[in-house]
């Protein structure tokens, strides 16, 4: 049975302080030349709001091509002689809910079976990407996900405000779809037919990274919440992944 590459750039996050459970999220795999990056959201490392400080995270990893029910955990320190090993983004506008953790390929269980984002999965520009246009957000909401083969679910939505646009002065889009927790980190990605002739057997195009739910002071009893979410652009990970 084939596995749809899409599927696989995505794995399951859980933070722990030593031994003990804390949350789960979502990440994904992001090349650049030969160096292997892990993406997800700067608050799944490190949030002082609430108080949340894990020390390591560990993922999930396919390790049988021929058995995709065959997984191992891969733990990643989060710090190394007290200091923050993960890389996180900054821009104009201030902190970006973006973190990026360099993957030492060697210390990989042999073998591993994922595939990774490229920059050549990145917009080519902003214009190419219109209001409205489907989206599909890939992820581990509540942690749900296929637990045999240990896959990520996808939810759909749309873009719902003008792409290229730092929404209020920030460096994120709009996102309208249901989600969860445990989405935090999760790839937001989209069919461009323009750039899929570069993009290979993973011809989807990675507009952005999954933070959270927006919503607004609102009567809880007469008003529902948005459906609104917060995607930041995906083109700060080639900053966050030079040198």
């Amino acid at each position: 049975m084939t596995i749809e590459p899409l599927l696989l750039t995505t794995a399951r996050v859980c933070t722990f302080v030593g031994r003990a459970p804390l949350t789960n999220a979502s990440g994904f795999f992001f090349e650049r030349g030969e160096r292997l990056f892990l993406v997800t959201s700067r608050h799944v490392l490190s949030d002082s709001a609430s108080g949340h400080f894990p020390d390591r995270i560990e993922i999930e990893l396919h390790n049988d091509a021929q058995n995709m029910a065959k997984s191992t955990g891969f733990s990643i320190p989060l710090y190394e002689d007290g200091k923050s090993v993960w890389r996180q983004g900054v821009d104009a506008g201030g902190e970006v809910d973006v973190a990026a953790i360099e993957i030492e390929r060697q210390a990989l269980p042999e073998p591993t079976i994922y595939r990774a984002f490229t920059p050549a999965n990145l917009p080519g520009g902003f214009d190419q990407v219109e209001i409205g246009s489907s989206v599909l957000i890939l992820g581990f909401p509540l942690g749900f996900h296929d637990t045999l083969h240990h896959m990520p679910v996808a939810r759909q939505g749309v873009v719902a405000s003008s792409f290229g646009l730092r929404f209020q002065g920030q460096g994120y889009f709009l996102t309208d779809a249901r989600t969860h927790r445990g989405a935090s980190g999760a790839p937001v990605v989209a069919r461009v037919p323009a750039l899929e002739a570069g993009q290979g057997d993973l011809p989807w195009t990675l507009l952005g990274v999954h933070s959270a739910r927006l919503d607004v002071g609102r009567d809880a009893q007469q008003d529902e919440a948005l459906g609104l979410n917060c995607a930041w652009y995906a083109d700060i990970l080639l900053p966050l992944t030079e040198g």
